[in-house]
């Protein structure tokens, strides 16, 4: 029994080594398995895919028809039974006798028939041609602005990632700071130059670091699990960049909103579409010319086919009214035109608001970022005379551990501003994109 337990014992604590095991990767990796692997930009493929085969069948407007059968029939029918020999090229003077022609004996009849349709003038099909040809082209560029898009999730998730790994190492050395600052209180306490408030003071900002590392470490599982999910990766194992977060150097030089920014091109295709469509519904009510032709053998016998015909022509044909449908639906597709128009004035409006927000945040990032790049100096210099002080007993332990916290707290401002920083900048870049 103990053997036992002592086996699961060790399988549970290799269970959690694994469990534990972090795994380096560069935001490069990360960028390939993405474009690789992630189900987003899959579905945004297959969008594509269907957009093509929607365009594919608007061939039927210039391309034939054609189709093959064979059917057998067998009758007593007069009319049905005069036609099947007349088409089998059998019918004889005799079959012309009014008995026969009344009461014919059962006729046996196997036909085959190659039937072939041409589309010659089909405006409402060329129009809604031309409107499948726009979305397609709006699909494709659609699925190339998700793909930018994803390049830009990486980028912030990565960061996110970096930036966890930083919280914890700041807090693991605060830790550390704060252990110190521990053994120097207690020292101190059994010396009697402490009382048990200031023991206990260092004691509970040794916990509030313990709470704060552990939900750190929580949010490095978090922001990996994520990265996982874009990457289509289920095993979910533990991600730690391969490079740290630092501060990215980049001019940005931009006279306003892109007009061919993949999105914004899509967007106007997208109405042009509509437009087309529209065209279309309009030139339903104008006639429309086909030709056709169908090549005939027929015999008595299964796929003989000793006699042949074939019938060749054009139709050209006009509905004048069906009801109030076509108006209906020239209306409708009116009305969504007309709505495309709207969007598209509302969406280029957003976006040149977004980007104008995202500019000015970008500002307030880099201003902030220099604000607390001094405060972490001072607060560093501030810890460091506290610490000598408190060490020769001439500074209070509430003093200490008060400057102790705001270093924490100034170096974690500091690299969340960073962070800030650096996904500013990716996300103007994004927006600036053609």
């Amino acid at each position: 029994m103990k053997n036992i337990i002592y086996i699961l014992s060790f399988l549970g604590t290799l269970s959690l080594v694994h469990a534990q095991e972090r795994v380096l990767i560069s935001k490069e990796e990360v960028l390939t398995k993405v474009r690789e692997n992630n189900n987003t930009l899959k579905m945004s493929e297959q969008d594509v895919l269907a957009a093509k085969g929607d365009f594919n069948q608007s061939n039927a407007v210039i391309l034939p028809n054609i189709s093959v059968s064979h059917t057998a029939i067998a009758t007593t029918n007069p009319l049905m039974a005069f036609g099947s020999k007349l088409n089998q090229e059998i019918l004889t003077q005799a079959d012309f006798n009014p008995l026969l022609l009344n009461n014919p004996s059962q006729i046996e009849d196997y036909a085959t028939r190659i039937v072939v349709q041409q589309p010659l003038v089909n405006l409402d099909g060329i129009f809604q041609r031309k409107a499948a040809k726009a979305k397609l082209n709006a699909v494709e560029l659609k699925a190339d602005r998700t793909n930018d898009y994803m390049d830009l999730e990486v980028e912030k998730t990565y960061m996110q990632l970096q930036l966890a790994y930083k919280s914890v190492k700041v807090l693991e050395e605060a830790k550390k700071a704060a252990l110190e600052n521990k053994r120097l209180a207690d020292n101190s306490f059994k010396q009697g130059y402490l009382q048990k408030s200031d023991v206990l003071a260092v004691k509970v900002r040794l916990t509030e670091i313990d709470n704060q590392l552990q939900y750190a470490k929580s949010n490095i599982h978090n922001v990996s699990n994520y990265l996982s999910v874009l990457m289509n990766d289920d095993s979910y194992i533990l991600l730690q960049p391969s490079d740290s977060l630092t501060l990215v150097v980049s001019d940005i030089n931009t006279e306003g909103l892109p007009e061919n920014r993949k999105d914004l091109q899509a967007m106007s295709l997208s109405s042009e579409a509509y437009q087309q469509m529209y065209r279309a519904d309009k030139m339903s009510f104008l006639p429309s010319l086909n030709a056709f032709g169908t090549y005939e053998l027929h015999d008595d016998q299964v796929f003989q086919g000793n006699a042949n015909g074939y019938l060749i022509g054009a139709e050209l044909k006009w509905n004048i009214f069906e009801g109030s449908k076509r108006f209906g639906k020239v209306q409708k597709s009116r009305a969504e035109f007309e709505k495309s128009k709207l969007e598209l004035h509302q969406y280029k409006a957003e976006s040149q608001v977004e980007l104008n927000r995202a500019m000015r945040l970008l500002q307030d990032a880099k201003n902030n970022l220099e604000l607390t790049s001094l405060a972490l100096q001072q607060s560093e210099e501030s810890l460091r005379i506290r610490t000598n002080r408190f060490k020769q007993g001439l500074e209070k332990t509430t003093d200490l551990l008060n400057t102790e916290t705001q270093f924490s707290q100034k170096r974690l401002e500091y690299y969340t501003t960073i962070f800030n920083y650096n996904y500013a900048l990716a996300y103007v870049k994004f927006l600036t994109k053609e």
